[in-house]
C-alpha cells in the first residue's frame, strides 16, 4: 500500500504502473526515454525533496513553510526590474478578471463564448490605438515567444534570412528568441553606442539579404531609441522590413514605433494590469498594420466583429481561421500557441481605466522619476552612468570606482531591506523605477548607496 501511494498527487508513479508503462514501450528503464539528452545536462543524483507526504494537511504545512520564506515587494524598498515591474494596478482591474466567466475560460470553441471574445476584441482594439496600428493579436504566451514570431514573420514576409539585432536585448529574451529562429533566421547583433543603435554600423550591414532590423526600445537597460526613423528608412530602402519590440506602458507620451516606421510592433502586456507574481504573469502581443501580407502572416489568434443574419446584431469571434495551425494542422506556417487570454482582459480594463489622458500622465511620471533618479544617483561619489541616452524607468549605474562589487553592493542593501537592482556587469547595477517608486525612496537609495560605498 506503502509503495502505490508513493507521489500520491502524481499518477502512475507505483511501481507497477510503471512496469506497465515500461512493458508497453518495450523499454528496459526511464533512462532509455532520455537517451537523447547529453549527459552532462542531466541532474546527477536525486532532487532535495523531503519523504512524500501522504497526508494532505501536511503536505499543505510544508509548502506554506516554504511560502512565508518569500518577501514581497510590499514589504521592503524594491529597485528590480528587467521585465517584471512594480507598476500600480486599479482594483477594478482584478475585480473583474477574477469573475468566474474569465478566470476559468481557456480556448477552444467548444462552447458559444462572446463575453470572451468581445472582451478579448476590446482589449486588442485599446492596444491598437495605443500602439497607432490596425491589427493586433490574442496575446501570446509571452513577449518573447512574440519577438521570435514577428521576427519569423519578417523572414516569411521577405524570404530572406539575416536579423540585424540593433538594441541592447535583454538576455533572456535573446537567449529564447535565437533558439526559436535558428532553423530559418541568423542574428547579427550589433554592439550598442551610448546606449543606442550605432545607426552608422547598422546601416553599412544592411544588405539586398537582410529580412529584418530589430530595436528594442526601451531597450533592456531602459535607453530609448533616437534614430529610429533614420534606421528604419535604411531598412526600407533595401527591401528589409523594422521589428521593433517595445513596452506599451510608455506609449501614452512617447511616439509609437509605428509613427516612426516600425512594421511589426511586439512585445509583452505584463506592465499592464498584470501583477508581478513572482515573476509570472505574462503576455506577448503582435501588432502590425491592416496589410493582408502582414496580418496573414500572424499565426496567433485574432478576434473581431461582424454583423449576423438578424439585422442589426452584431458577433464577436476568430477573424482568418484559415491562416492558423488550427485549421492547417501541420501545414501551418506556426503553431498558435499558448494564449494568455486572462491576461490580455486584464490589459483590456486597464487601458480603458487609465485612457489617453492617464496614460500620458503614467508616462510622463516614469519618465520624469527616471531622471530624478539617474540624476540623484549620479551625484554620488563613485557613481558613474554609462550612457546619455533618454531612460523610461531603468538605466544602469558604474561605480568601479568605488571598488565594491554588485553582487556584494546588493547583499549589503538587502541586509537594510533594499533591493537595489539586477546586476548588470562586476561593478554596475540595472536600477528600476516605477510611478510607485516616490522620490523619497530615491533619496533612501542613495543615501544608502552613499553610506555602503564609505564603509566599503
Amino acid at each position: 500500500m506503502t509503495e502505490q501511494a508513493v507521489h500520491p498527487y502524481i499518477p502512475n508513479t507505483a511501481p507497477e504502473s510503471r512496469a506497465a508503462m515500461l512493458a508497453a514501450t518495450g523499454a528496459e528503464s526511464i533512462e532509455e526515454f532520455y537517451a537523447d539528452i547529453p549527459a552532462e545536462l542531466r541532474v546527477k543524483g536525486l532532487l532535495d525533496l523531503p519523504e512524500p507526504f501522504l497526508a494532505e494537511a501536511d503536505l499543505e504545512r510544508h509548502v506554506s513553510s516554504l511560502l512565508a520564506k518569500n518577501t514581497s515587494t510590499r514589504e521592503y524598498l524594491t529597485f528590480l526590474g528587467a521585465g517584471t515591474y512594480n507598476h500600480y494596478i486599479p482594483a477594478v482591474v482584478e475585480d473583474v478578471i477574477s469573475r468566474s466567466e474569465f478566470l476559468t475560460a481557456y480556448a477552444g470553441e467548444p462552447y458559444e463564448d462572446h463575453g470572451r471574445f468581445q472582451a478579448l476584441f476590446e482589449y486588442q482594439s485599446l492596444m491598437a490605438e495605443l500602439l497607432n496600428m490596425d491589427v493586433v493579436n490574442v496575446p501570446t504566451y509571452d513577449g518573447y515567444q512574440a519577438t521570435a514570431t514577428s521576427l519569423a514573420m519578417a523572414g516569411r514576409i521577405t524570404g530572406r534570412r539575416s536579423v540585424i539585432v540593433a538594441s541592447d536585448v535583454h538576455p533572456d529574451k535573446m537567449s529564447k528568441v535565437r533558439d526559436y529562429v535558428r532553423p530559418f533566421l541568423d542574428l547579427v547583433v550589433v554592439p550598442t553606442l551610448d546606449g543606442t543603435a550605432d545607426l552608422a554600423a547598422v546601416r553599412s550591414l544592411i544588405t539586398d539579404e537582410t529580412a529584418a532590423v530589430w530595436l528594442e526600445t526601451p531597450s533592456y537597460f531602459g535607453a530609448l531609441e533616437a534614430a529610429g526613423a533614420e534606421l528604419a528608412a535604411a531598412a526600407h530602402d533595401r527591401g528589409a522590413l523594422v521589428v521593433v519590440g517595445t513596452d506599451p506602458i510608455g506609449c501614452g507620451v512617447l511616439a509609437p514605433p509605428a509613427d516612426w516606421g516600425a512594421d511589426i510592433v511586439c512585445g509583452d502586456i505584463a506592465s499592464l494590469g498584470v501583477r508581478q507574481w513572482f515573476g509570472g504573469g505574462r503576455g506577448g502581443f503582435i501588432a502590425v498594420h491592416d496589410d493582408p501580407t502582414f496580418v496573414l502572416e500572424m499565426p496567433s489568434r485574432l478576434f473581431g466583429i461582424e454583423s449576423t443574419t438578424v439585422p442589426g446584431e452584431y458577433g464577436f469571434g476568430d477573424v482568418a481561421w484559415d491562416r492558423t495551425s488550427f485549421a492547417l494542422r501541420e501545414e501551418g506556417k506556426e503553431w498558435v500557441g499558448t494564449a494568455a487570454a486572462l491576461w490580455g482582459i486584464a490589459a483590456g480594463v486597464y487601458l480603458s481605466v487609465m485612457g489617453p489622458a492617464g496614460m500620458a500622465e503614467l508616462g510622463e511620471t516614469l519618465l520624469a522619476r527616471t531622471a530624478y533618479a539617474r540624476q540623484t544617483l549620479a551625484a554620488l561619489d563613485g557613481v558613474e552612468l554609462p550612457d546619455t541616452a533618454l531612460h523610461l524607468r531603468e538605466f544602469t549605474i558604474d561605480f568601479a570606482a568605488t571598488g565594491v562589487s554588485a553582487r556584494r553592493l546588493l547583499e549589503l542593501l538587502r541586509a537594510q531591506d533594499i533591493d537595489a537592482g539586477v546586476v548588470a556587469g562586476e561593478h554596475r547595477l540595472l536600477v528600476c523605477v516605477t510611478e510607485q517608486t516616490a522620490p523619497t525612496d530615491i533619496d533612501q537609495l542613495a543615501a544608502a548607496l552613499a553610506t555602503t560605498f564609505k564603509e566599503n
